[in-house]
Formats: C-alpha cells, structure tokens, sequence
C-alpha cells in the first residue's frame, strides 16, 4: 500500500516544533553539528513521542555557522565518522526518552552532496548500515543516496519537496 509521509525538519531551534509536530508523520531532528544541542534533541524527541511521530536523525556537517548548507569534502573515513558520531549523539538521547530512531535523512549541503555524489552515498549508507540496519534512509527520489543504500539492503524513502524547486536533472536547487 503506497503512502505519504509528511515530513519535516525539526529541532533546529525555529520555536515552532510544538505547532508543527500533530501536522507530520515523521521528523529529521538536528544533531548538534548544523544546529540543536542535547537539550533541544531532547525535547524534540519528546515532543515526536507525545504525537506519535516517527524519530529520524538529520546529520550534517559540522557548520553551525552556515547552518550545513556549505560543502565540505572529505576523506571517506572523515565521512563515516561525521554520521557515526552524530547518530550516537542522538541514540543516546532517544534511549533516555525510550525512543528508537527510525529513519536517517542527511541535512543540507551533506544530503545534496550525498544524492550527486555516488561514493558519498556509498559510505554514509555503510555508516548507517553499521550503525543498525533497520533504519530507514530518506534520500532525493532516484538519487545515489537511495540507490547506495538499497545495495546494502537497507529500507530506502524516496523524497521529493513541495517546497522546493529542482534542477533540470532533477538535482535539487541549492
């Protein structure tokens, strides 16, 4: 059976997630590298749990002050540890919650990044993948992020953004 799944970026510190949370099915909460802290996710996540949304991670690049919209390259190893780390930041906190992640959904120039590139794709899938292999990946429909992580055998959710506009080649505008 074919569903939407409404989506949305929270934890971010906008001051609105209260109001937003009843009107989405699943939330990508900040880890703490483009924005959130402990306290935040926390709440986040507490606030997913009273609505009954599903918890995902948003990992990102460690830019706080271009809040990860700036592309960073880096080593292969450099890439796994970004996810692996920021995942475990945000594991630890959902298991204070009694919470379980569900899905994974890079952020921002790490997620545009991901979907062009296909051994980006490759190895955050492998970090994901290593991490639990239960865990949805939420990638850019057709993109290398889902096609990477389907090799590995892991759940995949095609996006595509009502708000946002796309490329010719179907790569989102940044």
């Amino acid at each position: 059976m074919l569903s939407i799944d409404l989506n949305c970026d929270l934890g971010e510190g906008s001051g609105n997630d209260a109001e937003i949370m009843p009107f989405i099915s699943s939330a990508n909460i900040a880890c703490g590298y483009h924005a959130s802290d402990e306290k935040m996710m926390f709440e986040t996540i507490g606030l997913a749990m009273q609505n009954n949304v599903a918890i995902g991670a948003h990992p990102s690049f460690k830019d706080k002050e271009n809040f990860g919209r700036k592309e960073y390259i880096l080593g292969m190893d450099e890439y796994y540890e970004l996810i692996i780390n920021q995942l475990e930041k945000i594991r630890k906190i959902a298991v204070q919650c009694s919470a379980r992640l569900h899905h994974v959904k890079p952020h921002g120039a790490l997620y545009n990044l991901s979907a062009r590139q296909q051994p980006v794709a490759a190895i955050i899938a492998k970090a994901v993948y290593d991490f639990d292999n239960k865990i949805i990946v939420y990638g850019l429909s057709q993109s290398h992020s889902v096609s990477e992580a389907e090799k590995l055998g892991l759940k995949t959710a095609n996006e595509i953004f009502a708000d946002r506009t796309y490329q010719d080649d179907g790569s989102l505008t940044p």
